[in-house]
This record gives C-alpha cells, structure tokens and sequence, in this order.
C-alpha cells in the first residue's frame, strides 16, 4: 500500500510540472516574452533578427487589419487592431519604435509585437488604428521613417532562447550569428542589408542604448518637422568601392541603366546603385518587381 501511494504521488507531482511547463511556454496578452529570435526564411528569403539600439530606417509602411485581428503575434501575444501595435522582420519582440509619416509629419510610438511585412518593398506593418492616426490608413501605404526607442512594458530582463519567430517558420541551419553580414545558406536568396543614406529628417533625440523595459505606447500623436517633399527609390546596393557598384550596374543591364550616387560616412565614400527617383509608391513597387526578376533580389525601396 505505501508503494502504491508513493507512485500515486509522484504521477501527481509530474502532472503539476507539465502544467507549470506548459504555462510558462505560452505568454499571452500584454506579457510576451522578449525574445530576438533565430533567423528563418519566408518565400526563399532568409532574415536574421537582431539587436539593434541604433535602427534608423526610412522607407515605405503598410497597416494589417481584421484578417489577422485575434490572432497570435511571433512573441505570442494577441493582435489587436485597435491597439498601437506593428510588425518588423528583424527587431527583437516586445520593442518600441517610433514611426513617423514623412509626408505629413504624424509621429508615435508603437509596440513591436509581431513578424512582418514580407511583401518587397515594405519596412513595417503597423496596426489598422496606428495606420489612422498616422494618416494613411484610407490610402494603404506611406514614406515613413522607423526608429528604435527600447524595450516595451511587459517584455522582462532577460532574453528568451533564441527560437523562431511563428511555428510555422523553420531556422536557418546555422550555429551561431554574429552580424548581419552572415552569408545565407548556400542556394538561399539573402534579406536585404540596411541602407546606407542619410536621414531625411533630424532626429530630436538619439536612439535610447540600452533602455529598460517600461516602455508602452500612450497614443499620443506628435508632430516633426519633415522635408518639403520626398523622393523614392529602388537601391540594388550601397558598396566601399566604386568598382563595385559599376560592377553591378553592368549586371542589371536587362531591368536598364540605374545610377551610381556618392554618399560620405564617417569621412569615407560609399556609392549607391539606384533607379529611380519615382513619385508614386506603384512606380517604385512595379521596378523592383522588375529588378528582382532580373536576379537582383537584395533589391529595396527606400525613401530620401
């Protein structure tokens, strides 16, 4: 009989573990785990999600909406179309970044909670509610620029086990990742790099280098000064050399002649390989749709 009981009250000692093992490996609601995340691969893509206190981005953001309200995010929290949410291919999860409209000056903080966007062309998604406030909600795309603040509410001090963003993606067969400079596995096509350009707008207040994790967006739309008009394009590279960017330009010669523009950083040149510039975000979308059919997949829309 004493046997009996102690096998009685070791499979319930087991089942309370499961239980518990099985609560912490889910977060929901506001509480995700902070996580970076391994690097996977969308539609032959392969993106390596970073830590990255200095990200500075412009380019071109879409809104998701109904079709994904109530469903779970990449770091398990649930999408709400009404909160002040976006989705980023590489930021860690939970982080805070600042978006602003380039076109008409409309600045907030959102809550990265989310994988995404994976159509060419896009630098974020935000959520159908920041999409309003921002102002381009009715017309489904604008010129934005994308900063990191820091962590958000919720998000912890410690960083989760490098697992994949969703179930559904599978991690890149590679041990370790040091930079974003990582080559993809052999026969895969590789994310495109950051830009190298200068920023379109000047940044009230640098980047917060490790920030602690209190931070949540409040809804509150503030307005920064941004250029009188912006100017996209289609960036097949950004290179040290010249030679280089002559050298790709020679290869896109079937998708035409694109330019080769000379920017300086940190006192040394770097040459731009461009089409473009294009007034209308279908413009820019339908040449990189034709550079990359040309073999040039690094290919991206940036704005300046």
């Amino acid at each position: 009989m004493k046997r009996w009981n102690a096998c009685v009250m070791a499979i319930a000692m087991l089942a309370l573990l499961a239980a518990c093992a099985t609560d912490r490996s889910r977060p929901s609601g506001s509480s995700g785990q902070y996580k970076v995340g391994s690097p996977y691969q969308i539609a032959g893509v392969w993106y390596y999600p970073k830590e990255d206190p200095f990200y500075d981005e412009t380019g071109i953001a879409s809104w998701y909406g109904e079709d994904f309200h109530g469903k779970s995010t990449a770091n398990g929290e649930t999408y709400d179309m009404s909160a002040l949410s976006a989705a980023h291919r590489t930021l860690p999860l939970p982080t805070i970044v600042r978006v602003t409209n380039l076109q008409n000056g409309r600045s907030i903080l959102l809550r990265v909670n989310d994988r995404g966007p994976y159509a060419r062309g896009r630098i974020i998604d935000v959520s159908k509610h920041a999409a309003d406030l921002l102002g381009f909600q009715r017309n489904g795309t604008a010129r934005v620029r994308v900063q990191y603040e820091g962590r958000a509410s919720g998000a912890g001090a410690d960083v989760a086990d490098g697992s994949a963003p969703a179930s559904t993606i599978q991690a890149a067969p590679l041990s370790t990742i040091t930079s974003s400079d990582i080559a993809p596995p052999p026969g895969a096509q590789a994310s495109a790099a950051p830009i190298i350009a200068s920023p379109v707008v000047p940044d009230p207040k640098g980047p917060v280098v490790g920030a602690t994790a209190d931070m949540e967006p409040d809804g509150t739309v503030t307005t920064m000064q941004v250029p009188g008009a912006t100017q996209i394009w289609v960036q097949l590279g950004a290179f040290a050399s010249r030679s280089n960017a002559e050298r790709l330009v020679t290869g896109t010669s079937s998708a035409g002649r694109p330019q080769i523009s000379q920017v300086i950083r940190g006192g040394k040149p770097f040459y731009r390989v461009r089409f473009g510039p294009y007034a209308a975000v279908e413009d820019a979308d339908a040449m990189l749709d034709k550079v990359i059919s040309a073999g040039q997949n690094g290919a991206q829309i940036v704005v300046e």
